[in-house]
């Protein structure tokens, strides 16, 4: 097995990467605008962009759930995949012809279903052929490429808008473009590998979950102790508006914030491979403690922020902690599981850091307008912390050679 090891990913992940790098250079032309397309244009109130973008992502990480599921009983994980891109693109012309804000409401729900449709069958697809030794390098590397496509996007808008003085509509039809080549080449050219389960001895399928024998009741155990851990983490893990607002707040022009944003996932796609590869060296849950902690300490110091420079330094230092975690989280999610639970497990992975985040989110922003920015800070760094102590609680586990 450890000849998959060697520089080379396997193709299926290069490929998932690279069409991950267009949907997002696509989506992030569109994303960052939206708020004001949305308001100065088609007259909705800042309480409806909130509705909407909550919405979205509350239905995203319910689909997550059942598509994974959904994931390991269909012959193939491919559809899934291909139709969710197919999705994202899709969405993104409807938004172009939006007369009223319910057409973007709409375009929204269809694009956040695309990403419920396909994120746990891809991430399954990813671990599906990757071999444990080279888990964290193969998602660290697609996170590499998803941010890669996160400083691309906006760079494009800037260009477009501020350059060329194209309309803001034409910009979100010329966003359809890259979206839509990512899922034609994803239909063409994506290979899955034969899975070892379905070769005719169905005995050998370990998945506690739906045959409730117990046989393996440690690993849904220790999978479990994971998700409550991930699920802390990512109640501190709000929304990153509050970081903008709080930008802004400190002086940051509202033309400086793309800019601040792309360097916030330049930082990301440089490191975001190594830092993986890492965790397939040593203890993952090192790489996701520390991830997590440095997270809790920019935390605490962002409302003490006022200078611009001090800012910048925090909001580009905020980018580690994600660096360390992203890939290494993955991994260590395909690790605690059996194979053939693969995609049911990515799915409740999803639903717990979806659900948490959203309701992190409407947590801050109550302490926040509420209490003080300060203390809304400061519970999001403890939260961090307890997250971080979680993870300790979770046992080192290593599966068997017919369960990875």
């Amino acid at each position: 097995m450890h000849h998959c090891a060697v520089p080379g990913l396997k193709p299926q992940v290069r490929l998932l990467a690279l069409v991950s790098l267009l949907n997002d250079s696509a989506s992030e032309m569109i994303y960052p605008l939206l708020p004001v397309f949305l308001t100065s244009v088609l007259g909705a109130t800042p309480v409806t962009v909130g509705v909407i973008e909550g919405a979205a992502d509350g239905l995203a990480s319910i689909l997550k759930y059942f598509a994974g599921s959904m994931s390991d009983r269909l012959p193939r994980r491919k559809p899934l995949v291909v139709i969710g891109y197919g999705l994202a693109a899709a969405s993104r012309a409807l938004i172009a012809v939006a007369g009223r804000w319910p057409a973007v409401l709409t375009a929204r729900l269809i694009d956040r279903t695309g990403k419920g449709i396909r994120s746990a069958p891809r991430d399954a697809i990813i671990a599906d052929v990757t071999p444990p030794e080279d888990r964290g390098r193969a998602f660290g590397f697609h996170r590499a490429l998803d941010h890669t496509g996160a400083v691309i996007g906006p760079l494009i808008a800037l260009l477009l808008l501020n350059v060329i003085h194209v309309p803001m509509r034409t910009l979100f039809m010329i966003a359809v473009i890259p979206g839509a080549i990512g899922a034609v080449i994803l239909a063409a050219l994506l290979k899955e590998e034969e899975r070892p389960w379905e070769r005719g001895r169905p005995a050998r399928i370990v998945n506690p979950d739906l045959t409730q024998s117990g046989r393996d009741a440690r690993a849904p155990r220790s999978f479990y102790l994971a998700i409550t851990a991930v699920a802390l983490f990512s109640l501190a893990n709000s929304s990153d508006a509050f970081l903008i607002l709080q930008a802004h707040a400190a002086g940051v022009s509202t033309a400086m914030l793309p800019a601040l944003w792309a360097a916030h996932h330049v930082i990301k796609s440089l490191f975001s491979t190594r830092a993986g590869a890492l965790s397939d060296r040593i203890d993952r849950r090192l790489l996701l403690i520390s991830g997590w902690t440095s997270y809790a300490v920019i935390y605490a110091v962002f409302p003490f922020a006022h200078s611009l420079l001090f800012f910048v330094v925090l909001f580009v230092l905020y980018a580690i902690p994600f660096t360390l975690s992203e890939g290494a989280e993955r991994a260590w999610i395909s690790d605690l599981v059996p194979a053939a639970a693969r995609g049911k497990s990515f799915g409740i992975y999803y639903l717990a850091n979806g659900l948490c985040v959203l309701v992190g989110t409407v947590l801050f922003g109550e302490i926040y307008q509420n209490v003080s920015p300060q203390a809304a800070f400061w519970v999001g760094a403890g939260l961090a912390l307890l997250g971080a102590a979680a993870v300790l609680v979770v046992p080192k586990r290593r599966l068997s050679a017919d369960e990875v």
